[in-house]
């Protein structure tokens, strides 16, 4: 199924700005045991990470008696899984399919694996990360089988979309050198896109991606479904990953829901954070979620908190209000 975006101005949505947070006097950086002051590495400041986690922070020292959370800005998921093994911060929001890598020592973490692997746990999915593939109209692009061939922008080399590019290619029987392989920014491939010199592009953000938008306003575009035997196959070989419906709408002139996959932006800690302050960060995460004003805060919810879990296990504090809430059995 081809989902068209017809071409025309689309209205980009605006992040709230996202509030300071206060350090507890007189608590050191790892005093995790009681609460405490805990700090939390997110994503550029430019990202979704940054903003979106220091209105959670402020949400937890506003609410949990005891608990004060500062943020600091990094290079997003995988300098996250290291800073969090080298106890340098006892939250960090990841990718959910990098900080299965990370525990598994598999892909960024083959050759420099985590010290302490079997220390990370989950705690809960904040919002969907979803691999969004576009097609110019022009391109006959209707499915992945028809992206051989092709000119293709999968992302920097290293990151989470080429990653998920050769997976989805792999899930259907082809690699990249069944494609003509470009590496850009996503920003750079909707500039690529638009201007005819690519096919198509693999993307993992938010919904809605202010990019996409971009590219619908200079050119006709579509989303490429990611359906079948192949997302079949890709959802068994890669648990991180799940089904996910872009509903119609969605994009402007989007008339079709388009089908595909997603990774999670996800909370994580160790195994040293105890239980009840645990349990509250997830407890007040998703109950308060509608106090968040960035974009992505009505997509945080507690019935997707424990989707794609892959190899980490949950932390015991965060499992025992998963169970009581109905969302564990």
């Amino acid at each position: 199924m081809r989902t068209g975006l017809r071409t025309g101005r689309l209205a980009a949505a605006t992040a709230a700005a996202a509030a300071g947070v206060i350090a507890l006097a007189g608590c050191g950086v790892g005093d995790t045991g009681a609460g405490g002051e805990l700090t939390m590495a997110t994503g550029s400041t430019g990202g979704t990470y940054y903003p979106l986690g220091a209105e959670m922070a402020k949400i937890w020292s506003d609410n949990i008696e005891g608990v004060n959370v500062s943020t600091q800005s990094s290079g997003a998921s995988v300098e996250n899984m290291r800073l969090l093994d080298q106890g340098e911060n006892e939250l960090v929001m990841a990718i959910n399919g990098v900080a299965a890598n990370a525990v598994d020592g598999e892909a960024d973490f083959a050759e420099e694996p985590l010290s302490n692997p079997g220390d990370v746990r989950m705690l809960g999915n904040v919002y969907p990360e979803v691999l969004q593939i576009v097609a110019s109209a022009d391109s006959g692009i209707e499915t992945i089988a028809d992206l051989k061939g092709k000119r293709v922008d999968i992302g920097p080399p290293g990151s989470g979309t080429a990653v998920a590019a050769e997976q989805i290619l792999e899930a259907y029987g082809m690699s990249l050198d069944d494609i003509e392989v470009f590496n850009s920014t996503f920003e750079e491939a909707s500039t690529k896109l638009s201007d005819g010199q690519t096919d198509a592009a693999f993307a993992i953000l938010a919904l809605p991606a202010g990019s996409i938008e971009q590219v619908a306003t200079s050119s006709d575009v579509q989303l490429v479904d990611i359906t079948g035997d192949g997302l079949e196959t890709l959802t068994s070989d890669n648990p991180s990953y799940s089904p996910l419906t872009i509903e119609a709408g969605t994009y402007s002139g989007q008339d079709e829901p388009a089908e595909t996959v997603t990774n999670w932006a996800t909370l994580y800690t160790t195994a040293d954070l105890d239980e009840e302050t645990a349990y509250n960060l997830v407890k007040e995460m998703y109950e308060r979620a509608d106090e968040i004003g960035h974009d992505v805060g009505s997509q945080v919810k507690l019935e997707t908190a424990v989707d794609g879990q892959g190899a980490v296990d949950f932390h015991p504090g965060a499992k025992r209000y998963y169970e009581e809430e109905g969302v564990l059995g």
